[in-house]
């Protein structure tokens, strides 16, 4: 789907259906192309930790990339035009599915060659903050032969991958959606975001 042209509509009717959805045109080839463009500073200027978990492994163990949050409250020229992309959208999908979403929360990750993610949920142990995930693709020209998909892991045994092309946005919810992060033959560039209501209980 292309939510440039086509609206917010169809990922509230995807995500109500089969609980996930990919679409273009959240921002245009010129602000996709600033973000990567950031991200690979960042990353080249030493900015980035080493990612972590919400268990009690040892993060290198499970995940192989290494991130830096946005802030919010003072986000970069370029990282200000996609929170506000995503902000529309948690409006638009709140009014549709009576979601509660309240504010999103946001990292650049950069997975080296041959580095993934091992299967999880986004939802953490001891908090249902986090109610729809998003990840947003940075890399040009891509090839779906260097691997570096998104697996997802649906009902019925099913799998759906979703390659690392810049543009292409992938929605799920981060409830219930087991997913993984698989290797790539190049460094994959990506921003990981997490749309969140107010704790209902602890």
């Amino acid at each position: 789907m292309d939510i440039s042209r086509d609206g917010f509509a169809p990922v509230a009717a995807a995500l109500a259906t089969d609980g996930w959805c990919v679409a273009d045109g959240l921002l245009t080839a010129a602000q996709t192309g600033a973000l990567g463009v950031e991200c690979t500073a960042e990353h080249a200027r030493g900015a980035m930790r080493v990612a972590a978990t919400g268990s009690s492994h040892s993060a290198g163990l499970l995940r192989g990339d290494v991130t830096q949050w946005f802030d919010m409250l003072a986000p970069t020229s370029a990282q200000a035009v996609f929170v506000a992309r995503i902000d529309a959208l948690m409006h638009s999908l709140n009014r549709a599915l009576m979601f509660t979403m309240v504010e999103s929360e946001s990292h650049y990750a950069v997975y080296a060659i041959g580095t993934g993610y091992v299967p999880h949920v986004d939802r953490l142990r001891d908090s249902d903050e986090r109610v729809v995930s998003a990840v947003f693709y940075l890399n040009d020209d891509w090839l779906d032969d260097e691997g570096g998909a998104l697996r997802l892991h649906l009902a019925g045994n099913i799998t759906r991958d979703i390659f690392p092309r810049a543009g292409t946005l992938a929605l799920f919810m981060s409830s219930d959606t087991l997913h993984e992060v698989l290797p790539a033959t190049r460094t994959r560039m990506s921003i990981a975001c997490w749309m969140r209501q107010r704790p209902r209980h602890r």
